[in-house]
């Protein structure tokens, strides 16, 4: 279950950034409409407020799915943690010394 809610999370997050990257910072919208020609399938301004629905939905859906996962992840205690794991991982390595010893007839 978690695997498919971080894989539905990672889509929405990549398309939120992908709606964002293409509005305009002055509302144009891809500046889609003709160049000021009027009668166009879609003006600059309808375009911005198709952008920003999109927008607005991708969020709700970005914030739906980290409250799920949270949630998910609360309920999975038993869970070890990934630091319990590095911590594990350092105190079962080898030591290796650093300059190899010399003897000491030599």
């Amino acid at each position: 279950m978690t695997t498919i809610v971080l894989t539905i999370h990672i889509m929405i997050a990549v398309a939120l950034v992908a709606v964002v990257l293409l509005q305009r910072s002055e509302g144009g919208g891809l500046g889609i409409g003709g160049g000021g020609q009027g009668g166009g399938f879609m003006t600059a301004r309808g375009t911005a407020n198709v952008l920003t629905r999109i927008t607005t939905v991708l969020a709700a859906a970005f914030f739906t799915t980290s409250i799920i996962l949270a949630i998910l992840a609360s309920n999975n205690t038993n869970a070890p943690s990934v630091l319990d794991e590095v911590v594990n991982d350092a105190q079962n390595a080898p030591v290796i010394p650093a300059v190899p010893s010399v003897p000491a007839d030599q």
